[in-house]
C-alpha cells in the first residue's frame, strides 16, 4: 500500500504514528458514550456508538473532502482522549484498515452495531450511531454485503443514524426526504459556505453553525436552536440552525469557521466556561 503525505497539512502528520498503526488493529471501531456530549444522550434514553477516523488526510487518505481551512483548524480529532498518541494511532488504524480491506471492516462495524444493540437492549436504552465522527464518508454509497447490496442502513433499520457533513449535496437530499429513512444529517457550515447552508436550511434540512460567545435566537433569518444540550441531531426541529459553542481550538479560530455574536444579540450563553444557560432562566 502507498500512503501519500503532503507537507504543510494542519494535522501534522507524524509518520512513525502511521507507521505503527499499520500494525494495529484497535480493539473497536465504535466507541459507546465515550465523550461527554453523547453521554448526555443516556438521560433522554439513547447509548450512542460513534466511530472516530483520522480526519482530512492526517492518515494519508482523504475522509474530508469538503473540510475547509477554519474545519481543520478547529477540528477536534485532539479534543479530550484525542490528545494521547495512543488514540490517534488507533483512529489512524481504523482509516487504514477502511481503505485495505472494506469489505471486512464492514463485516466488523456489522457486529459490533449488533452488539451495541444489544448491550443498550440489556441497560433499556435505544441505540443510535454516528459513523462520520471526525470524517465525512457516503456511507450510504457503501455496501455492506455486495451479493446483496445492501447499505448498512438497510441491515439495520431499526437503529436511527446520524452524521454531520460538509457535502451540502447530501445535506439537501436529507432535507428532501431522499436518504435512507434512518440516517439523519446535519450540514456543517464553515467560513467558505454560507451559500450552500442556506440551500440546505431552504430544503428544510439542518445546520450546524459554531458561535463564539454565545448563541443568538437566529442566523440569516433562520431559528437557532441549543445544540451544546446533546448529540442528539436527529431530534432536531428540521429547517432550523444546530447553534454550537466553539470550544478548545476554536475560541481562537480567525478565519471566519466561527461565528461572532454582538453581545446584546446572544440568548444562550456559557455559564462558568460550560453550559450553556438561555438568559432570563
Amino acid at each position: 500500500m502507498h500512503v501519500a503525505f503532503e507537507s504543510g497539512n494542519a494535522f501534522n502528520i507524524n509518520k512513525e504514528v502511521i507507521a505503527a498503526a499499520k500494525n494495529l488493529k484497535p480493539k473497536a471501531l465504535l466507541n459507546i458514550d465515550a465523550n461527554a456530549k453523547t453521554i448526555k444522550g443516556q438521560k433522554e434514553g439513547f447509548m450512542t456508538g460513534v466511530m472516530y477516523l483520522s480526519p482530512e488526510k492526517s492518515s494519508g487518505y482523504q475522509v474530508c473532502p469538503k473540510a475547509s481551512a477554519g474545519c481543520i483548524a478547529a477540528c477536534l480529532n485532539t479534543a479530550g482522549r484525542g490528545a494521547f498518541d495512543s488514540t490517534q494511532r488507533a483512529r489512524k488504524a481504523r482509516t487504514l484498515r477502511f481503505f485495505d480491506n472494506r469489505d471486512q471492516f464492514l463485516k466488523d462495524v456489522y457486529r459490533e452495531i449488533e452488539a451495541l444493540g444489544k448491550k443498550a437492549k440489556r441497560k433499556g436504552l435505544v441505540p443510535v450511531v454516528r459513523l462520520n465522527g471526525t470524517s465525512d464518508l457516503p456511507w450510504e454509497k457503501f455496501k455492506l454485503d455486495k451479493t446483496l447490496g445492501k447499505t448498512i442502513f438497510e441491515h439495520f433499520p431499526d437503529v436511527q443514524f446520524y452524521d454531520y457533513t460538509k457535502i451540502h449535496q447530501r445535506a439537501v437530499k436529507f432535507g428532501k426526504g431522499e436518504m435512507p429513512d434512518n440516517y439523519h444529517i446535519t450540514f456543517s457550515r464553515a467560513e467558505d459556505n454560507d451559500a450552500d447552508a442556506i440551500k440546505v436550511l431552504e430544503a428544510n434540512g439542518n445546520v450546524a453553525v459554531v458561535f463564539r460567545q454565545g448563541l443568538p435566537a437566529k442566523w440569516k433569518g433562520f431559528d437557532v436552536i441549543n445544540g451544546d444540550s446533546n448529540d442528539l441531531r436527529f431530534r432536531d426541529e428540521p429547517g432550523t440552525v444546530v447553534g454550537l459553542v466553539a470550544k478548545g481550538k476554536g475560541k481562537k479560530e480567525t478565519s471566519g469557521f466561527v461565528v461572532d455574536v454582538p453581545e446584546n444579540e446572544i440568548v444562550w450563553k456559557p455559564e462558568r466556561g460550560k453550559k450553556l444557560v438561555k438568559k432570563g432562566e
